[in-house]
């Protein structure tokens, strides 16, 4: 496995998260990355007909969930490289006894591998989002990995293509240098700055707080008109 995942970053981005795996899976789990997961792939037919989100980095996929049941008509993407994150959120949104999908979350398209892959694949040329979400990205805090972070301007370009025309990009970090840089990365940038208002969202990661800040920082952001 671990050749193939080498060989599956040759000639692409640099590698902007960590494992893609982590402790073994149980029966369960694997049976839904094996069985559920090619059934609930982003579909861009489907997708060109609705509203649609995104969330980058979902962790295990609580605020995926979220956005499921708040959004009731739109397409909510998942982008999670992590496969136990994949297979936490998957064994939340279906029913233990049989694997169905529950109602409510019936609406969520997940996609198991680097967001940008998706992105620059042909078929999603002219897909818009309502809103992209990136919640508490690794932060890679030492300045030798400074390369790895994810927000970087050439990044935020990318994903300001695909904004409908009132959509916006949400970042949230409880890591203010990193906050700092991105707003740095901004000027490169033809996204704007519409807030920083917003109420913390409660996730796994917000939660573990391993920067040891007073609270989450959030941009919300909008291409310039």
């Amino acid at each position: 496995m671990e050749i193939q995942e080498l060989k599956h970053f040759e000639n692409r981005d640099l590698r902007t998260f960590g494992r893609r795996h982590g402790k073994k899976l149980s029966p369960r789990k694997t049976r839904l990355i094996e069985n559920l997961l090619p059934k609930i792939a982003p579909n861009t037919t489907e997708i060109g007909q609705k509203s649609t989100i995104l969330e980058i980095g979902f962790g295990n996929g609580e605020h995926v969930c979220e956005l499921a049941k708040n959004n009731t008509k739109s397409i909510i993407i998942g982008a999670e490289p992590f496969m136990n994150g994949v297979a936490a959120l998957l064994s939340a949104i279906t029913n233990e006894s049989n694997d169905a999908v529950f109602e409510e979350y019936k609406n969520i398209r997940i996609y198991p591998d680097d967001v940008r892959l998706l992105l620059k694949s042909p078929d999603f040329k002219n897909i818009n989002f309502e809103q992209i979400w990136v919640l508490h990205p690794d932060p890679w805090p030492k300045a030798k990995h400074e390369k790895r972070r994810l927000l970087n301007y050439e990044f935020l370009n990318l994903l300001s293509r695909f904004l409908s025309a009132n959509g916006q990009i949400i970042i949230g970090t409880d890591h203010f240098e990193y906050y700092d840089w991105i707003v740095e990365q901004l000027k490169k940038t033809e996204l704007k700055i519409k807030s920083t208002e917003m109420p913390t969202i409660k996730t796994r990661y917000q939660i573990k707080n391993k920067a040891g800040t007073t609270a989450t920082k959030y941009l919300i952001l909008q291409k310039e008109m």
